[in-house]
């Protein structure tokens, strides 16, 4: 690791870069982070950074200082985002079991992620998996579908918070799912038939026209458990399942997707009448149910935290899916109370 450390400002929140580098971020005042035993994995959105999480993740460290241990991600930055989900996963699994290695005081983990980076943690946490030890498989097959089972860990740690932001878990090709297309049917079947040729493996998967060996589309693979790839046993274990959406003028990654709903379970929203919180508009804590679309269906046989975010009074509101992450402090700073809300609801 490079030693160098620099403190960002007030709150005595320090960074040091890594080897490949990533970027630790953490209390001065606990610089050697041995009391630091939560693990945030922060994952950045297609052709990202590790900047990207900059000030969510300073933001996260000043409030839990003496708990808090943030790693913005580094394996997948640039055009290696264009790789597929599935490479993307694979290498930010190996990454997270470095960052764990180098630590071994801690003892939970969350993950909070950006985009197609909310698809690749939940490839990476399906593969780093691990069921409790229990000699009766029986039991064993039960007691992992019970949603926050303490014996279900991530590489050895409590699994706490999975945490996606603008995030197209239904993928991109559904109609209005890509809002940029402005909902054309011509526009849509032609972005299906050229995707590959822009975002390569990574759209391919996005726009489910992925067909590895005959096997479905990686996304429908991912609200099961595949193989050795745990991907719904392993959201369950998590304590809290949040997805914050845009509700209009993110170009990028419609509502539905992002929110995990139907048409018609999309809500009517107002204006925030929270000081504290103005661009949250409708929040839902919806519990576990049977659905009958695939994807739907098998995301929601767990339960969801969903927060609907609006910046359509904001100057800055067709980069929505930048300000609701907070992408660059000066221009997006219209974003941080999606971050507060964000940090205030975190369980540590």
């Amino acid at each position: 690791m490079d030693n160098r450390e620099v403190e960002n400002g007030g709150g005595g929140v320090c960074s040091s870069e890594t080897v490949n580098g990533g970027e630790d971020v953490f209390s001065c005042e606990n610089s050697d982070t041995s009391s630091a035993d939560h693990l945030v994995i922060m994952v950045h959105g297609i052709l990202g950074s590790t900047t990207d999480w900059k000030f969510g993740a300073e933001q996260f460290v000043r409030r839990f200082p003496d708990k808090g241990f943030v790693h913005c991600s580094e394996c997948n930055i640039g055009k290696l985002t264009l790789d597929g989900v599935d490479v993307m996963g694979e290498r930010l699994s190996e990454e997270v079991l470095e960052v764990i290695k180098r630590k071994p005081d801690l003892k939970k983990i969350s993950f909070v992620s950006h985009s197609v980076g909310g698809l690749v943690a939940r490839y990476a946490i399906g593969r780093l998996y691990r069921p409790p030890r229990m000699e009766n498989i029986e039991d064993l097959s039960a007691k992992a579908c019970v949603e926050g089972f303490k014996g279900c860990t991530i590489a050895g740690l409590e699994p706490i918070n999975f945490v996606t932001v603008a995030t197209p878990h239904l993928g991109s090709r559904g109609n209005k799912q890509v809002p940029f297309l402005f909902g054309v049917t011509a526009l849509e079947k032609a972005a299906f038939h050229v995707i590959h040729l822009i975002f390569k493996k990574t759209g391919r998967h996005l726009f489910l026209c992925d067909n590895d060996e005959g096997r479905p589309p990686l996304l429908k693979r991912m609200v099961e458990d595949d193989g050795e790839l745990h991907f719904l046993s392993v959201l369950r274990s998590f304590k809290r399942r949040v997805a914050y959406s845009n509700v209009g003028y993110d170009h990028i990654v419609g509502w539905r997707t992002s929110s995990i709903r139907r048409n018609n379970e999309l809500p009517k929203w107002e204006d925030s009448l929270n000081e504290k919180y103005p661009h949250i508009v409708y929040e839902e804590h919806c519990k576990a149910c049977d659905c009958e679309q695939e994807l739907v269906t098998g995301l929601s046989r767990v339960s969801w935290d969903k927060v609907d975010v609006s910046f359509h009074r904001s100057r800055r509101k067709f980069a929505a899916h930048s300000v609701i992450q907070v992408k660059d402090q000066k221009l997006d700073a219209e974003g941080a109370d999606v971050i507060q809300h964000m940090i205030d609801n975190f369980i540590v």
